[in-house]
């Protein structure tokens, strides 16, 4: 396995993963709209992607957007997306996707990594592994329009 960051040049490599990942979380599947999202983040760089390969399949990735705390005065990264398709699950992809985003967020001397998850989602047993600490001190809250 080795694990790649989607440039525009590759990008199009993950777009079946992207659009998998969406209908996981109970969005209709539309590969072009996943095809140009990915393309925009990549090209208004806000955001980065790192995309496990076997040979020349993508088998899962994982998107980091930047964001800045204003308390540690450091740039932050927010783990948004990690898939790993249901075949491909149970060897060790998911954690190699976040131990190159904790490499990745390392170099950049960021102060951190969060992410959120459904409180359903068996993913958290792979976040608690690898040293992810579930915060119980704060509240979340979300605004929509």
């Amino acid at each position: 396995m080795k694990i790649l960051q989607a440039t525009l040049e590759n990008f199009e490599a993950i777009v079946p993963l992207f659009d998998g990942y969406r209908v996981f979380y109970k969005q209709p599947s539309d590969l072009e709209k996943a095809k140009a999202f990915l393309k925009e983040r990549l090209q208004k760089k806000d955001s980065i992607i790192f995309m496990a390969f076997e040979g020349t399949i993508a088998l899962g990735f994982t998107q980091l957007y930047p964001s800045f705390s204003s308390v540690s005065i450091q740039r932050t990264y927010i783990l948004n997306d990690l898939f790993v398709l249901q075949k491909a699950r149970g060897k060790g992809i998911g954690k190699a996707l976040m131990e190159r985003a904790k490499e990745f967020a390392i170099s950049e001397n960021a102060n951190g990594i969060t992410l959120e998850t459904h409180i359903t989602n068996p993913a958290q047993k792979l976040y608690e592994r690898l040293g992810w600490i579930k915060d119980t001190e704060v509240f979340h809250y979300t605004w929509k329009i």
